[in-house]
């Protein structure tokens, strides 16, 4: 059965040039104040990407009738963009080369019919690569399906993208670079993998990524960690622990509602709360395991502040989650959290220890010396929709929870996504292209650039005004 409906017609966008004074501004941040490794290496970045605008309205829409689903510890961000972290690959800065492979994806589907979707497209591992001569383009590896045939291809790091970084030297960087507002165009590789919808060259939603440049250091082998007890050994009926961790993305609707049109606010971290880009992250952790009776109490350390829906100096949003706490008992668990702030329906609370929500508890395991549990879905009871300010009613889904106990010291907690260094935000339009580098630029480098701007601006204008 043909698949009925195609997204909206590409709407053409006109291809800006950096401007000769920008241009400069990139080329003198990426002098090298500290002679750049010839070895540098990727580690650690994020990438801000909306794919196609169109598309996600298309998909989600009355037509497709579909969905989209993260993958690989994606996440979302401002509401209209997916976010992929934990960048890895290499650089040159001799030559301004760059290979970086984010983590994470998204898979997109729609047009059920017959039990199935004529619509499934899966991207993942977006890589952004760089050459010598200054093109680049964004690689992914992209499963779709045919509209026409209906059988299912997948291709590793396919050219799913050309991106403009005309006049943008790469050489010499060190530290922290980030391209803003990347303009993106679609390959014919791209075009196959978005089944025909959109033709090769259209406008995809511009990207912005972040990468940190490493010299790499010679591998030492890691030592051997100390155990107090023998090894194999099982632990204690009753054991104790001082170091935890609990990832957990409250709800992702929720995250995009606070960054998004409607609220347009953000969020806070404090007390040792960390962003894992899809979750937070709430450390360290205490408490007692009883493996006797699978009983669990554990209590972590932080805090996430959300604020928005401004109007003058008030906050219709103000609302603090903290110091998560996970208890089980007969097979059952529970989630807690002091709620402090503000909610959109006006009402004000302070509750210290809320149950937020339920979880079965039979997925715990005790092994390599950490007690683990790894995406426990999260059922809202009624005080915690009460703490949300009734968004969502009670029986609703939450994000899932995952989280580690250390019960033998020496255990290592499972790492956090690499984000690398926030990407600065900016309202100059799709095509600034602006890079920071830990460069270390003296004051008398920072007074030359300021007059070679206005050099190269004057010049600039002279050229317009004799230009026929």
């Amino acid at each position: 059965m043909p698949v009925s409906g195609r997204p909206p017609a590409p709407r053409s966008r006109p291809r800006a040039a950096l401007t000769l004074p920008l241009a400069l501004l990139l080329t003198l941040l990426c002098l090298p104040g500290r002679a750049a490794a010839a070895d540098a290496t990727v580690s650690g970045g994020r990438l801000d990407w909306g794919i196609k605008a169109s598309f996600l309205t298309y998909v989600t829409g009355p037509v497709a009738n579909g969905k989209w689903a993260l993958t690989g510890g994606a996440s979302t961000v401002g509401g209209s963009a997916f976010r992929f972290h934990s960048a890895t690959g290499s650089y040159d800065p001799g030559t301004g080369r760059l290979a970086a492979a984010f983590q994470g994806g998204v898979r997109f589907t729609g047009h059920q019919e017959n039990g199935g979707n004529a619509l499934d497209l899966s991207i993942s591992r977006l890589t952004v690569r760089s050459a010598e001569d200054g093109s680049a383009a964004l690689y992914a590896d992209v499963s779709s399906k045919s509209r026409q045939t209906g059988r299912t291809s997948s291709t590793e790091q396919a050219r799913l993208a050309d991106l403009s970084l005309s006049g943008v030297p790469l050489k010499g960087a060190s530290g922290t670079v980030t391209l803003s507002q990347v303009p993106a165009t679609l390959t014919s590789a791209g075009a196959n993998a978005f089944g025909g919808f959109y033709p090769a060259g259209t406008a995809l939603d511009p990207l912005t990524f972040s990468v940190t440049l490493k010299s790499a250091a010679p591998s030492t082998p890691p030592a051997a960690p100390s155990s107090s007890a023998p090894s194999g050994s099982a632990p204690p009926a009753a054991t104790s622990f001082s170091n935890g961790a609990l990832d957990w993305g409250v709800r992702r609707t929720f995250r995009d509602y606070v960054t998004g049109s409607i609220a347009q606010g953000s969020w806070q971290l404090t007390d040792g709360a960390a962003d894992g880009g899809a979750f937070f992250r709430w450390t360290p952790g205490h408490g007692t395991w009883d493996a006797a009776t699978n009983t669990l109490d554990a209590s972590f350390t932080g805090a996430v502040h959300f604020t928005g829906l401004r109007q003058g100096d008030t906050l219709g949003l103000d609302l603090t989650f903290a110091n998560p706490r996970l208890t089980v008992t007969d097979g059952q668990g529970r989630l807690l959290a002091d709620v402090n702030g503000r909610t959109p329906d006006g009402s004000t609370r302070t509750s210290p220890a809320t149950e937020l929500a339920t979880f079965p508890a039979a997925e715990l395991k005790a092994e390599n010396g950490l007690l683990t549990a790894t995406d426990l879905p999260l059922t809202l009871t009624t005080p915690g929709a009460q703490a949300f300010g009734s968004l969502y009613p009670a029986g609703t889904e939450l994000d899932p929870l995952t989280f580690a106990v250390a019960l033998d010291p020496a255990a290592a907690l499972p790492p956090l996504p690499d984000l690398g260094s926030p990407a600065p935000s900016s309202s100059a339009g799709p095509n600034l292209v602006a890079a920071h580098t830990d460069n270390g630029l003296s004051t008398s480098t920072l007074a030359l650039l300021g007059a070679l701007l206005a050099a190269a601006a004057a010049t600039a204008l002279v050229v317009r005004r004799r230009r026929p």
